[in-house]
């Protein structure tokens, strides 16, 4: 195949497979006696292989497979391939997390523990959250804490809806919600007391998780064939099938 005959099956620039060869992505082409590249069916299941990963674990960390892939590391990449679903589990922990925590926000609102528990110093909610101090201020700068100042002094106060503001601006990054977002839904629920603007925020969250999940089993699939053209004489199927041997 040409560069552009290869590029065609996946609605890919030419250049853009030069570059898939030139950055490792790929195995570098056989080139003909006049100099022009050649490519045949093992570029073409890397190139399938590496964009099934990028939607199942992004742009950087499917560069680090397919280079470790193509390069003959698959230990190397399998390390890569287990972080992204160790990663993926965290996620739907955190997820299960939020919404565990919904059901108790409204009673932090207003239950008895909001006006009887002493307020936290930023050190103090830092070293609750084991965060730096840095990331409180700047959470507070996007409009996501609202921290009172005690009239004396002027340091902050973080009361008892303060901490669990700060708890879910902690947890929210890891659902892919940017900043401002986060500082927008927690602004909803101090205003006006309802759990739906952060309700709504959970179900993208949900899909998003949904669809990574399927991707890394449809980018699994396409990973194996391009293996398999890589090493066509390599037996995986026994370590496929948990079997040591054949009857």
């Amino acid at each position: 195949m040409r560069p552009v005959d290869l590029a065609r099956r996946h609605g890919l620039s030419a250049q853009a497979v030069r570059n898939y060869e030139a950055d490792g992505i790929i195995p570098s082409a056989h080139r003909s006696r006049t100099g022009y590249r050649d490519y045949n069916a093992t570029h073409a299941a890397g190139v399938a292989a590496y964009l099934a990963l990028v939607p199942a674990f992004g742009y950087s960390t499917s560069r680090s497979i397919m280079h470790a892939v193509t390069g003959g590391r698959l230990d190397e990449a399998l390390e890569h391939i287990d972080e992204g679903h160790v990663l993926l589990a965290r996620d739907r922990n955190t997820l299960r997390a939020v919404e565990a925590a919904l059901s108790q926000l409204g009673a932090s609102k207003s239950g008895p523990e909001a006006s009887t528990r002493k307020p936290y110093s930023i050190g103090e909610l830092a070293r609750h959250l084991v965060l730096n101090p840095a990331t409180l201020r700047a959470w507070e700068h996007a409009g996501a804490l609202t921290p009172r100042r005690d009239p004396r002094t002027g340091q902050r106060q973080y009361l008892a809806h303060d901490v669990r503001d700060a708890e879910l601006a902690h947890l929210l990054p890891r659902g892919g919600q940017p900043l401002g977002t986060i500082a927008t839904v927690l602004g909803e629920l101090r205003d006006a007391g309802s759990l739906d603007a952060l309700t709504r925020t959970l179900e993208p969250w949900r899909r998003n998780l949904t669809s990574r999940g399927s991707a890394q089993l449809y980018a699994a699939g396409q990973l194996s064939t391009y293996l398999d053209a890589l090493d066509p004489s390599a037996d995986r199927s026994r370590s496929r099938s948990g079997k040591g041997g054949r009857s």
